[in-house]
């Protein structure tokens, strides 16, 4: 199951403590307590692994490695290891004691959560020509402490929306590498899927239903991953008694959660036109022109209909300017 939310609480490593020592070579008696090391830091850094929260499901607390307590003979502390947590990238990172929000949109980008202590100062860093002999030492200074909410949204450069069972993850699976379920059903899909057409991402929205936007069914789960896409295609399955009905239902909630995403370029495809009778593929592209909504009839069985789709990708393609290394054909 996708995890595109928690709340974590994030501790960076204390700084080692300073060390009371002393040279025990004869005429040499001085100061030789070292510093303690630096506590590790906490870093949230970007990953293209969209589940890459996982691994916080029953964590709740994470910290970073302690900084060594320095030695005698000027052995400093050694520093304690960083902490890196992945997050998907599109993820917001909040830290709830000041509400402080920060975005991570690129793989291998990082942000500071919580700094590591600062290592104490050993009795050597003491010494004067009046104390010849110092007793003092610092402790190390705690690391911080802070707790994050951590918000996904996926990026994307083309959402599939519809309702469920309209096929987008058999679409999917056909553009891409993905390997989503695939079933005759409802809600076979519950969570998102990514792939990737030759550079171009595609997301599985999984299927929304009237009243998702006041949280009726998976409710705004989803639809908030919707925000991020930069094109959508709407498929509408040709099975349907009532194709326009079915595009109207996603268009109204895309609008009451959010009017913006209304606005974005959109691609509507009449899908699964190999289930039903010539006539009624006909009919239904009718009531689809007479609502005044352009539409493409598709067929993952007849490759030859998915064209129409490559050449979208393929000029999505070259608008990121990436190399069609590809063709449709």
């Amino acid at each position: 199951m996708l995890i595109d939310e928690i709340t974590i609480t994030v501790k960076a490593g204390d700084g080692g403590n300073g060390a009371v020592a002393f040279n025990k070579v004869k005429l040499s008696r001085g100061p030789t307590g070292a510093d303690g090391g630096t506590g590790g830091s906490v870093y949230f850094e970007g990953t293209g692994d969209i589940n890459a929260l996982m691994v916080f499901a029953s964590r709740k607390e994470v910290e970073a490695e302690r900084g060594r307590d320095g030695r005698g003979q000027f052995l400093d502390g050694r520093k304690g290891e960083h902490l890196v947590l992945k997050v998907p990238v599109g993820t917001t990172i909040t830290n709830l004691e000041t509400n402080y929000s920060q975005e991570i949109n690129e793989v291998g980008q990082r942000i500071l959560a919580a700094g590591g202590g600062v290592g104490g100062r050993g009795n050597f860093k003491f010494r004067s020509a009046t104390n010849t002999t110092p007793m003092e030492h610092e402790d190390g200074t705690r690391g911080d402490v802070a707790t994050y909410k951590i918000n996904v949204h996926l990026i994307a450069d083309v959402g599939l929306v519809g309702l469920p069972n309209a096929g987008k993850s058999t679409l999917l699976n056909e553009l891409t590498a993905a390997k989503s379920r695939v079933a005759n059903y409802a809600f076979t899909t519950l969570e998102p899927h990514l792939g990737s057409y030759y550079g171009i991402i595609l997301a599985d929205i999984p299927g929304i239903i009237e009243g998702a936007s006041g949280g009726k069914g998976l409710g705004v789960k989803f639809l908030k991953h919707i925000e991020r896409t930069r094109v959508l295609f709407h498929l509408v399955s040709a099975e349907s008694d009532d194709v326009v009905r079915d595009y109207k239902v996603i268009r109204n909630e895309l609008e009451t959660y959010n009017p913006e995403l209304t606005k974005k370029t959109e691609h509507v495809f009449l899908t699964k036109v190999d289930s039903v009778s010539d006539a009624e593929v006909k009919e239904k592209m009718t009531a689809f022109k007479k609502a005044g909504i352009t539409v493409v009839p598709v067929s993952v069985l007849e490759p030859e209909s998915l064209q129409e789709i490559k050449k979208l990708l393929n000029k999505i393609k070259d608008e990121k300017g990436l190399q069609t290394l590809f063709p449709e054909t």
